[in-house]
């Protein structure tokens, strides 16, 4: 009895008035006061007022003491009741947490309306200055592509193709005056204007260049028409080279070596090599470690479509190209190219010191006739008239270069929509502006399409949208020389950029067809431009994505799309020499290359034939394709990089390694630095992807941390133990020299290979040399080990095995 006496005391110590006062949060203008409410109760609800005690406390009632025997059926009721109360909590706290959720996910009415992008593949994103409340990637897509086909695309190609607008010339400063203009009439937040002074080489109009017979004394004689004289070479040797001439296909290593394997002497040559496989440069390059005196360079019919419904370059037509093994004034290797500037007088090692010129497919017919010596390879034979391809040699000849150097004004142009979250991480997409001839491919299509997305991106801010990260809309000059605009303003700027830039899409060559898509590009983006491919509509196979049509041909969609960077890209540079990823785009078509790229016959007209009249579709469906995967990267919370990706380009070329292992055990030497360097840069990115995966993705302090270690991936495989004064693309991957992995593989080579139909510069007359293989292996490794340590994070959480 005295126990139950005890348990109704306690119950009515605990016992509240008999009202009860309810607090609730009010939001809106009295956002943080406090408000009281009566409970509202139906007549005769009285266990209520008994039962809360058991959850609220309160203060004792005077009268509660009076006869404890009254008290025990309110206690028995009270428990009785306990679970209903339970059940009533549970549902108010469930209520009260989807009211408060739903109001989270709107905008706060004392911060100003917002716009909340959600996205179906990726995390919601959060952008401000809108008053369209919650906005689906769905709708953030759809916004764009209504906007995007308001514009005049085609208009804007053909128009740009008709202006004369070679770098440096008065037509290029008043087409350049017309894009300031059209930017600063968009909702841009910058737009300026970057001038550098440039070496840029032009043809002598006072003393052209010629090429000529060698008579029986060996003196210049009778004189080749040069049907295409504008045509030159920029950056050639100039002055006078003499030797009799061989044809080499296309000019490449093995190409060369084969001619020496068949005896045909390459020393003190003339070469005569076809356009394609590899650029201008490359083909001069390799002319010149084989001891040739001199290259030409022609457009062979067999490299171009045959079909008779479509246009091809005409007989009489040579081919534009520089002959500068790299990118940017190759006057200032290293240095911007800004007024005033002291440089040291230095020019680049990519520069040849052999003359080249391109030639007509008319002229080179003249050229084969004469030509002796073994019949070419059946892959070697062409489609000029006449007998088969000869190897040589042939007759002498006389070629006569005298391009002159001009320091030359360009001028690179900048628009800005400034990111809210990141304002100083960048976005940029770029593309050439100038052009030889009318450039109707080359830089006509990516100027037009450039301009659309300022446009579209402008209305879109309009519409409310902002990103979160900024976007640069740049137009570069002096891209026909060889990035020349691009690569001065990334040296210029280099240390900003590497630590701010973000990733670089290219317009250039853009639209050479409409069969096949190619994307030239880091790893870091292969699974984004997957994604994105995804989402935008094929333009010549109705009802499919780009990504179907892809796959339709080919089910390694990766193998059929994706394509290194190669030097004479825009894009090369920014991956490269800054280490920032970068993706250039390319629609082809199935037969051989686009005919007349680099020429005077490169028209609106000519591309618009080409492609049947389905120019205006496939420029639409390239601006769709980059203007989403700005959006994604500009506007996702987390960088949508697969950083992982490395390490399997890595394991592809240990595959390659791992053929001189025995070889190299032999001599004492192992490879076990490169996998173990391997192994830490998989664990680190493991490591990362599962420490995002956990996370929340509305900490945006931790969300900008694992963005800057996202976004420096490309820059770690920049080799830090060479200088870029003395080799400036560092990339272990991409870049050129004894700290990439293709020059190990190189040298490796040497352990087996025959070094007498190598070339000089590859054999260096000693063939294998351990010592210059162990610096080569450190120089490797050490990189990779450094981007590995870099990924993981903090000193303290990094964990290798190395």
């Amino acid at each position: 009895m005295e126990r139950l006496r005890g348990l109704l005391q306690r119950a009515q110590q605990l016992s509240p008035q008999g009202s009860q006062n309810i607090y609730k949060r009010v939001e809106g203008p009295h956002q943080g006061r406090l408000e009281e409410e009566e409970e509202d109760r139906e007549e005769g609800a009285e266990l209520p007022v008994h039962f809360c005690p058991m959850e609220l406390k309160g203060p004792d009632s005077p009268g509660s003491r009076a006869g404890l025997p009254n008290l025990i059926p309110w206690a028995a009721a009270g428990r009785r009741a306990a679970p209903y109360l339970v059940l009533t909590a549970l549902l108010i706290f469930t209520g009260a947490f989807l009211l408060g959720y739903v109001a989270f996910r709107r905008s706060c009415q004392a911060c100003g309306d917002s716009l909340l992008v959600v996205s179906e593949d990726v995390n919601y994103e959060l952008g401000l200055d809108s008053r369209q409340g919650t906005l689906y990637w769905s709708d953030l897509q759809a916004m764009f592509l209504r906007l995007l086909g308001e514009g005049r695309l085609e208009d804007t190609i053909r128009e740009t193709s008709l202006r004369q607008r070679v770098a440096g010339s008065p037509g290029m400063a008043a087409l350049a005056q017309d894009v300031v203009a059209a930017l600063s009439h968009q909702k841009l937040d910058h737009v300026w204007t970057d001038t550098h002074y440039v070496g840029l080489q032009f043809p002598d109009l006072a003393h052209p260049n010629t090429l000529r017979w060698l008579d029986e004394t060996g003196r210049a004689g009778e004189q080749l028409p040069l049907e295409d004289p504008d045509a030159y070479c920029p950056y050639s040797a100039t002055g006078n080279a003499t030797g009799k001439l061989v044809y080499a296909h296309y000019g490449r290593p093995e190409d060369l070596q084969g001619l020496r394997a068949r005896g045909v002497e390459l020393t003190d040559s003339l070469l005569l090599v076809r356009v394609g496989v590899t650029s201008f440069a490359q083909k001069v390059a390799s002319a010149q470690d084989f001891g040739a005196k001199g290259v030409l360079i022609y457009p062979d019919p067999a490299d171009f479509s045959q079909d008779p419904h479509k246009p091809s370059l005409s007989s009489h037509r040579a081919v534009y190209g520089h002959v500068h093994l790299g990118t940017g004034d190759p006057y200032t290797p290293g240095f911007p190219s800004f007024n005033q500037t002291q440089f040291p007088p230095v020019a680049s090692s990519g520069l040849p010191s052999i003359p080249a010129q391109p030639i007509s497919a008319d002229i080179a017919f003249r050229l084969l006739r004469k030509l002796k010596g073994p019949v070419a390879p059946q892959e070697w034979q062409g489609r000029l008239p006449g007998s088969p391809y000869r190897l040589g040699p042939g007759p002498g000849l006389h070629l006569e270069v005298n391009n002159h150097r001009t320091s030359t004004p360009i001028s690179n142009i900048f628009g800005c929509i400034e990111g809210l979250a990141e304002p100083d991480h960048y976005v940029v997409i770029g593309a050439q502006r100038d052009a030889w001839g009318p450039g109707a491919a080359k830089s006509a299509v990516g100027t037009g399409i450039l301009l659309e997305l300022v446009r579209t991106f402008s209305s879109m801010v309009s519409n409310g949208f902002r990103p979160r990260r900024s976007l640069l809309f740049i137009s570069w000059d002096g891209g026909d020389f060889g990035s020349v605009g691009s690569t001065e303003w990334l040296e210029g700027y280099l240390s900003v950029l590497h630590l701010k830039a973000v990733a670089y899409v290219s317009l250039d060559n853009a639209v050479l067809g409409d069969d096949k898509f190619h994307a030239k590009t880091s790893p870091l983006l292969i699974s984004l431009i997957e994604n994105i491919l995804k989402q935008v509509d094929s333009p010549n196979h109705s009802g499919q994505t780009l990504y179907e049509q892809v796959v339709f041909t080919n089910p390694s969609w990766d193998a059929e799309v994706i394509r290194p960077l190669p030097m004479d890209s825009s894009a090369y540079s920014f991956t490269a020499f800054a280490g920032v990823p970068a993706v250039e785009f390319s629609f082809l078509e199935d037969d051989p290359a686009y005919p007349f790229l680099h020429t005077k016959e490169d028209t609106y007209e000519n591309l618009h034939k080409m492609l049947q009249g389905r120019l205006p579709a496939v420029a639409q469906a390239v601006a769709q394709l980059a203007g989403q995967l700005l959006i994604r990267l500009s506007h996702d919370h987390l960088l949508p990089f697969d950083f992982g990706r490395y390490g399997d380009v890595v394991l592809r070329h240990i595959g390659s390694l791992n053929e001189f292992s025995g070889d190299l055990k032999a001599r004492g030497l192992t490879l076990q630095w490169v996998y173990s360097a391997r192994g830490d840069y998989i664990r680190a990115a493991e490591k990362l992807r599962k420490e995002i995966y956990s996370s929340e993705e509305r900490d945006e302090r931790l969300m900008r941390m694992y963005n800057v270690r996202i976004m420096r991936v490309e820059y770690y495989l920049l080799s830090q133990y060479v200088s870029p004064a003395d080799f400036p693309f560092r990339h272990i991957f991409l870049g050129h020299g004894d700290h990439t992995l293709g020059a190990l593989l190189d040298h490796l080579q040497l352990l087996r290979s025959n070094s007498s139909g190598a070339s000089p510069k590859l054999s260096q007359a000693l063939g294998f040399q351990e010592s210059r293989f162990r610096r080569q292996l450190a120089l490797l490794t050490w990189t990779l080990q450094g981007a590995a340590n870099a990924l993981g994070g903090d000193v303290w959480n990094i964990d290798n095995n190395f």
